[in-house]
C-alpha cells in the first residue's frame, strides 16, 4: 500500500492530503539529477543567471550570452534542442540573436528545485527536442497546518560582487491559511560591464555611442553589463486532494549587453500568465494546465557600440531598431494512473500556439535601411500538438522498464515580407512565391531498462528517438543581404545567417548507458558513469551561402545535414573523514566529454565543450560549509570550420565559497577565479561587443578575439527568513 502519485511534485510542489490506494509508489525513471532548494541557495549569491545554477550537473555547458541570458548545453545539444520547461510553461525564445530564453524568465532567487534529464528522457517529459530536458520551478505554495491559523513567512536577501561592481535585491512574503495561499515575490539585479584578468584587445575609444564618447579599456568585456526586474504574484487554493495554484508574473530587462553579438538588448518586457491544476485519485495524479507568455523586445546597439552612423560618423543615421513580439499560450492533461502494483500508466496530450513577428522600423537619412518597414518574421505560426503514453513496470525489486511513446504534429506558416527598399526586392519576392505552409508529423519513442541487483549499485540503459521541428527563425529567415543576415544570429559566432523554408526536422536515435556504485545509505561514497551515443538525421548545420574566406566572418545559409554526438559523464563523491571539533571533509567531482561531428561534411560540431573537470573539497562543521573548488578544462582544438570557430587554450580556475545557513539567515561569501587567471571561454563565442559592429569585419567587429571569461571576482550575499 502506496501513496500515488508523486510524480506531479515537479510543477506542483504544493502539499495535498494523503490518498491510499492499492499500488507501489510511482518511481522517478530514468534518474534525473535534482537541485534542491539547499542546492540552489548556495549559488545563489555568485549569479544573476539561472542557467549558471547548471554549472556543476553532470552533461551540462553552459553557452555565454547576455549577463542573464546563457544558454545550457545538454550533451552537445543546445538553445532550442532542449526542452525547457519553467513553471510548467514551454516557453521560447522571441529574439533573432535568442537573447532571452527561456531560463533567463526567471531570476535564481526566485527557484526552488531543478531537474535535468541529461540522457535518455521520458516521452512525458520529452517532444519537439532532441537533446535534453530541464524542469524548473520556483517556490511553490505553503500553507498552515491544522490549527495554526494564519502563516507568515518571508524572505529579504541581497548581494554584492566586485567585478562589474554587481549589486541586487530579493524579497518574497507569503500569507497563508489551510487552504488559501498567497505568495508575491520580486527581485532586481543590475552589473556594468565585467573585466578579464588582463587585456585581451585594444581599448578603444568607441565614438559616437549613445553615451558618447568614452573610453573601453583592454580588459574591459563592452556590452557585457545588465539590468533585471521580475515579480510575480502567486495564488493556491487547496481542498482536500485538490490543488489549484495561479499565478502572474512580469519580466522588464530595461537593458541587456551582448559581447558576442552585433546587437544589444534595449528592452524587454513579458508578462505570464500561469493556472494549473493537481488531483491525487484513488487511480493515481490528474495535472492540468493553461498558460499565456507574451513578450515585447526590442534590440539597438547600447552604449558600447556606434549609434551614430552616416558619412563621416556625422550622426544623420541613428541606429537600428529591431522589434519582436511574441506571444505563447499553452496547455497540458496528464493522468499518471497506478494500474497495479507493478504497472504505471501515463498518459497526456499537450497543445502550443506561438505567434510571432520580428520587424526593422526605417532609419531616417539611411539610403540601405528606409524608407519601408523590414519584416523579419510576418505573423509567423506555429502550432504544436502532441499526445503521449508511458507504461512504467516494476517487475521485481530488482527489475524496472519504462516504454512510451509520443505523437507531435507542428504546423508552420508566416506571412509575406519586404525590406527596407528595392535592394531586397529578389529576396522578399522568391520567399512570398514560395509554398511557406509546412506540416510536420513527429514521433518519439523511449524504452528503457533499470537493474538493481542490491543496494550497492543501480544499472540503467536505454534508446530514445527524439524529435524536433525548425524554429520559425531557421525556417523563415529570408534576406541574403549581408547587413539582414548579421542581424540574425542565434549562435553567437559573429556570422550572418539565413533560413531554410524545406528544412527537415532533426531526428536524434540516442543510446544512453548508466552505472551508479554506491554505499548501502548513498551518503558515505558514490560514482556514476554515463556514456552515451547519438546518431541525429537531419541535423540542422550550416553551409557557405557563396564562398567563405577563411580567418573572418562569412554569411551562411542553414542545411540539413547528418550528424553524431557521443561521449561519457562522470561524477561522484566520498566523505574523506572527520576531524573533532574541525568537522568532515568530502571531496566531490564531475567530469564530461563530448564530441560531435557533421558525418556528412566531415566537419566538427559548433560549440561543443571540450573535456573539463570540476573538482572540489567541501568542509562542514554544523551551519557552516566551507569549499574550495578546481575548475579545469582542456584545449578547444576540434572546431567547426564552415563557421570559422575559434581554438581556445586551455585553462584552470580555483574558487573558494564559504556560508553560514542558520534558521533565520543565511550568509555566503566567496571569491570565483582566485589567481585572477586570464582565459577564454570554449563556448563564449565571438567577441564583437564595441565600436562599430554593424559592419562584418570591421575595424571593432573583426574576426580573431574570443570572449574572455571573468577575471577575479569577490561576492558577498546576505539572506534573511522570517
Amino acid at each position: 500500500m502506496a501513496a500515488a502519485s508523486n510524480g506531479f511534485a515537479a510543477d506542483n510542489p504544493g502539499e495535498l492530503s494523503e490518498v491510499v490506494v492499492t499500488a507501489r509508489k510511482i518511481q522517478a525513471a530514468p534518474a534525473a539529477t535534482e537541485l534542491g532548494k539547499g542546492d540552489v541557495a548556495a549559488k545563489r549569491a555568485a549569479t544573476s543567471d539561472t542557467a549558471e545554477l547548471l554549472r556543476d550537473v553532470p552533461g551540462v555547458a553552459l553557452s555565454s550570452a547576455g549577463g542573464v541570458s546563457s544558454l545550457p548545453v545538454i550533451h552537445g545539444l543546445a538553445d532550442d534542442r532542449n526542452r525547457i520547461k519553467v513553471d510548467g510553461m514551454d516557453l521560447i525564445s522571441a529574439c533573432g540573436n535568442h537573447m532571452n530564453p527561456p531560463l533567463s524568465y526567471i531570476d535564481p532567487t526566485n527557484v526552488e528545485s531543478i531537474k535535468v534529464y541529461a540522457g535518455i528522457t521520458p516521452v512525458s517529459l520529452g517532444g519537439d527536442s532532441i537533446g535534453g530536458t530541464i524542469v524548473v520551478n520556483s517556490k511553490g505554495p505553503r500553507f498552515a497546518n491544522p490549527g495554526e491559523g494564519l502563516l507568515t513567512t518571508g524572505e529579504l536577501g541581497t548581494f554584492y560582487r566586485s567585478n562589474g561592481d554587481a549589486k541586487g535585491a530579493n524579497a518574497s512574503a507569503t500569507f497563508a491559511n489551510e487552504n488559501l495561499s498567497v505568495t508575491y515575490s520580486g527581485s532586481t539585479a543590475e552589473s556594468k560591464n565585467y573585466r578579464a584578468a588582463r587585456d585581451f584587445k585594444p581599448g578603444t575609444n568607441a565614438t559616437f555611442t549613445t553615451a558618447g564618447t568614452h573610453w573601453i579599456a583592454g580588459d574591459e568585456v563592452g556590452s557585457s553589463a545588465y539590468k533585471t526586474e521580475n515579480q510575480s504574484l502567486g495564488v493556491a487554493l487547496r481542498n482536500e486532494n485538490h490543488l489549484i495554484d495561479f499565478k502572474v508574473g512580469f519580466q522588464h530587462i530595461p537593458y541587456q549587453g551582448f559581447p558576442n553579438q552585433h546587437m544589444d538588448m534595449t528592452d524587454n518586457k513579458s508578462t505570464q500568465v500561469n493556472l494549473g491544476y493537481t488531483g491525487k485519485f484513488g487511480w493515481g495524479t490528474l495535472q492540468a494546465r493553461v498558460y499565456n507568455e507574451e513578450t515585447r523586445h526590442k534590440m539597438n546597439f547600447a552604449e558600447d557600440k556606434v549609434y551614430w552612423y552616416g558619412m563621416g560618423m556625422n550622426r544623420n543615421v541613428a541606429g537600428m531598431p529591431m522589434d519582436t513580439k511574441g506571444r505563447n499560450t499553452g496547455a497540458l492533461v496528464k493522468a499518471d494512473i497506478a494500474l497495479s502494483e507493478r504497472d504505471t500508466l501515463r498518459v497526456g496530450s499537450e497543445y502550443q500556439r506561438y505567434r510571432l513577428s520580428d520587424w526593422w522600423a526605417p532609419v531616417a537619412n539611411s539610403m540601405m535601411m528606409s524608407p519601408n518597414t523590414f519584416q523579419n518574421i510576418n505573423d509567423g505560426q506555429r502550432n504544436r500538438f502532441d499526445v503521449f503514453a508511458e507504461w512504467e513496470a516494476l517487475w521485481s525489486p530488482k527489475w524496472l522498464t519504462l516504454a512510451g511513446l509520443r505523437s507531435s504534429t507542428v504546423k508552420m506558416d508566416t506571412g509575406a515580407v519586404q525590406g527596407y527598399n528595392a535592394m531586397y526586392g529578389a529576396d522578399a519576392a522568391r520567399f512570398n512565391a514560395t509554398d511557406r505552409a509546412k506540416t510536420d508529423n513527429n514521433i518519439d519513442a523511449t524504452a528503457l531498462v533499470r537493474f538493481t541487483p542490491d543496494a550497492l549499485q543501480t544499472y540503467e540503459g536505454g534508446f530514445s528517438r527524439k524529435t524536433r521541428s525548425p524554429s520559425l527563425y531557421e525556417r523563415y529567415t529570408w534576406s541574403t543581404n549581408g547587413m539582414a543576415m548579421t542581424m540574425n544570429n542565434w549562435v553567437n559566432d559573429g556570422n550572418g545567417y539565413v533560413g531554410d523554408v524545406n528544412l527537415k526536422p532533426e531526428v536524434a536515435n540516442t543510446l544512453s548507458f548508466s552505472a551508479d556504485l554506491h554505499d548501502a545509505s548513498q551518503k558515505e561514497w558514490g560514482v556514476k558513469a554515463t556514456p552515451y551515443y547519438s546518431k541525429v538525421d537531419n541535423y540542422i548545420d550550416a553551409k557557405c551561402l557563396t564562398t567563405c574566406a577563411p580567418n573572418k566572418f562569412n554569411y551562411l545559409k542553414l542545411v540539413n545535414a547528418e550528424a553524431r554526438l557521443f561521449g561519457i559523464d562522470l561524477s561522484g563523491f566520498a566523505k574523506l573523514g572527520r576531524i573533532d571539533g574541525v568537522g568532515e571533509f568530502t571531496g566531490k567531482g564531475v567530469i564530461g566529454y563530448v564530441n560531435g561531428k557533421n558525418t556528412s561534411t566531415g566537419d566538427r560540431l559548433y560549440n561543443i565543450m571540450p573535456f573539463n573537470a570540476r573538482l572540489s573539497i567541501e568542509h562542514r562543521l554544523g551551519n557552516w560549509t566551507n569549499t574550495v573548488e578546481e575548475v579545469l578544462v582542456s584545449a578547444k582544438n576540434d572546431v567547426s570550420q564552415v563557421r570559422n570557430e575559434m581554438k581556445t587554450a586551455g585553462y584552470g580556475l580555483l574558487n573558494l565559497r564559504s556560508s553560514y545557513d542558520a534558521k533565520h539567515y543565511r550568509i555566503d561569501i566567496g571569491i570565483e577565479n582566485v589567481l585572477n587567471k586570464q582565459y577564454a571561454l570554449p563556448l563564449g563565442g565571438a567577441y564583437i561587443g564595441q565600436g562599430t559592429t554593424m559592419s562584418l569585419n570591421g575595424a571593432d567587429a573583426r574576426y580573431g578575439i574570443p570572449v574572455p571569461g571573468m577575471g577575479r571576482s569577490l561576492y558577498a550575499g546576505l539572506n534573511l527568513k522570517f
